[in-house]
Formats: structure tokens, sequence, C-alpha cells
């Protein structure tokens, strides 16, 4: 393998993409898979790709109005959920196909940007460009701080939310900061992964890490680590035998996530 690769531009603006957005869904996805709340990431990815459509067909930035359409839907989840008094399940169901509805349709208003839609499709990390990299940055930031802000909150909240609710914790709020943070992870993790794989990346680490975690701390570390490793050995893998980056970093997410089934067994 080259070792101009590993000190390429590219490479280099992909492993730091690439580690902010496994930081991100590391931490984010263990709250969701213990909160039964895993599936919430596949129905908003399909969402944010209906503002990607429509950013491709007004020729303005696709992240951008993915970001709000993404934040515009994780609203509607929580509100059909609150209100219609609907499963989340079946929540997300809805809006999954709404979003995926339309961005097909959007996407048949224009016939010349199908290249630049399969790359939200299946993802591109090794053409990840510097604005990007900045966005994920921000995104590992602002992830961090607001989980290290409501730990406690959202912990208690995680493991038993009647009795959070009734102690005067400020559940509603708590969901709010919970699926804003998702929903802007997935965008992100829409332009590295793509819609097709970007649930993996957040659903298996997480699913991995508490076969194995003996507290909830170290469970989200585990979480991370599994993360950061599938994103790196992904990128590395891709290049070495050219494949498609965004199915080689799942591929070593799912067998990692085979080898903490193995070692719980044995232990």
């Amino acid at each position: 393998m080259s070792q101009s690769f590993f000190l390429s531009t590219f490479f280099l603006r992909a492993i730091l993409a690439g580690s902010f957005l496994a930081i991100s869904c590391g931490l984010l996805g263990v709250f969701l898979v213990l909160r039964k709340d895993a599936m919430i990431s596949h129905g908003l990815s399909h969402v944010a790709f209906a503002g990607v459509a429509l950013g491709l067909v007004l020729n303005l930035m696709p992240i951008f109005f993915s970001v709000i359409v993404a934040l515009g839907g994780s609203f509607l989840i929580l509100q059909l959920k609150d209100r219609a008094r609907l499963p989340g399940d079946v929540a997300i169901g809805i809006l999954s196909s709404a979003g995926m509805a339309l961005a097909v349709f959007l996407s048949a208003l224009r016939q010349d940007f199908g290249a630049e839609l399969m790359a939200y499709l299946f993802g591109d990390i090794l053409a990840i460009a510097p604005a990007e990299v900045g966005l994920s940055a921000a995104l590992v930031l602002l992830v961090v701080s607001a989980i290290a802000f409501y730990y406690h909150q959202l912990v208690f909240m995680t493991f038993d939310r009647e009795t959070a609710s009734v102690s005067g914790l400020k559940i509603k709020k708590l969901d709010r900061v919970l699926i804003i943070l998702t929903a802007v992870t997935i965008v992100l993790g829409i332009r590295i992964v793509g819609l097709l794989l970007v649930t993996g990346l957040t659903v298996i680490p997480a699913a991995s890490a508490l076969q194995l975690g003996r507290n909830f701390k170290s469970t989200l570390f585990l979480s991370t680590l599994l993360s950061l490793i599938s994103i790196g050995g992904g990128i590395v893998l891709a290049y070495a035998f050219n494949l498609p980056a965004s199915a080689a970093i799942i591929f070593i997410s799912l067998t990692l996530f085979l080898l903490c089934l193995f070692l719980k067994k044995i232990s």
C-alpha cells in the first residue's frame, strides 16, 4: 500500500471527518438503542434525503437544506408520537415514506444530477470537502457538550422514563435535544457513508458495545471506540482492495459486532 495515500490530503480529510462522525454516532447510538429508538436514524435519513434532492433542484447547498428538512422531520416525529398517540415506529415509518416519496418526486423534476444524488445514496468519504470536515468537528463538539451537560438527566430518562417524568424532569425538552443531535448527525453521516448505510453506523457499534460494556460509561466509550475502528479500518480496506468505502465501513462494524457476541458468549 502506497505511503503517499496516508499522507494525501483527501485521506486525512476522510479520517478527520469520519472520526468526528464516529464519535457522534458512537455516543448517540447507545441512547437510541436503549430507548428502542434505533430506527429513528433510518427515518431521518430518508427525510434528510428529501432535503438533499431539494437543494440539488434549487442548485443550492444540499447539506443546508437536508439539515433543515431533517430537523423539521424530527419534530414532526415527536408531534406524531405525543399528539396523535402513535407508536414511535409508526411515526418513523410515516415520515420515512413521506421523505423518500418527496425525494423521488423532486429528483424527477431534473434529470441532470443523478451522479450527485447517488453520492448521497451510497456516500463518498474520500471526496469529503474541507468545509464538511469543519462541520463534522462542530458536530462532535455539540454532541459531546450536550451529552456532558445533560448526562445524568439523559441516563435517568433512558432507563426509566416514567419515573423521570414524575420526578419533574423535562422529558420533552430532553427528547428534543436528543433528536436534534441525531438529525444533524444523520445528515453528515449521509455524506460520508450514504443514506442506505448511515443507520448501521449509528446502531451497530452501540449494539456491539452493549454486549461487553460493564456499565453505562464503559458502554459509551466502547461504542465510540468500535465506531472509530470501523471508520478507520473501512477507509484503509476500501483503498487496499478498491472497495466502496461505505460498504467496507459497515462490513467491519458487522464483523466487530459478531466478535463482541462471541466474546460475550465465552466470557
